[in-house]
């Protein structure tokens, strides 16, 4: 390869990256995501997400017991799931929500929202 043909190739792999970049950002700032916290063992799972403002988070339960994800601060609550039910909640607002289940205040997680 000549020193021509290696800097335009390195040119074209660059735009090439670049543009692919591009359109993963905008996918992903246009498209909401859609997590799971799976419930069992009397734990969160993960215990602490992080998502972007816009995405969906479903909490199952594949506990025998009943239990929620109540946050701290009262924002959301999936209510009682019993084994085998799920929630889905969409977080809008960035920050971070610590929650735990009120049947077994042990129980706790956090969700962290990015703008």
């Amino acid at each position: 390869m000549t020193d021509m043909t290696r800097r335009a190739f390195g040119a074209l792999a660059f735009a090439t990256t670049a543009a692919t970049l591009t359109g993963a950002s905008a996918f992903a700032a246009g498209h909401s995501v859609e997590h799971t916290v799976t419930i069992q063992g009397h734990s969160f799972s993960p215990k602490n997400l992080t998502v972007n403002a816009g995405d969906t988070v479903t909490f199952v339960n594949q506990d025998g017991a009943p239990h929620t994800a109540t946050a701290n601060s009262k924002a959301f609550d999936t209510g009682r799931l019993r084994k085998g039910s799920k929630a889905t909640l969409k977080f809008s607002t960035a920050g971070r929500y610590p929650y735990f289940c009120e049947f077994h205040p042990g129980m706790k997680g956090s969700i962290t929202v990015q703008g």
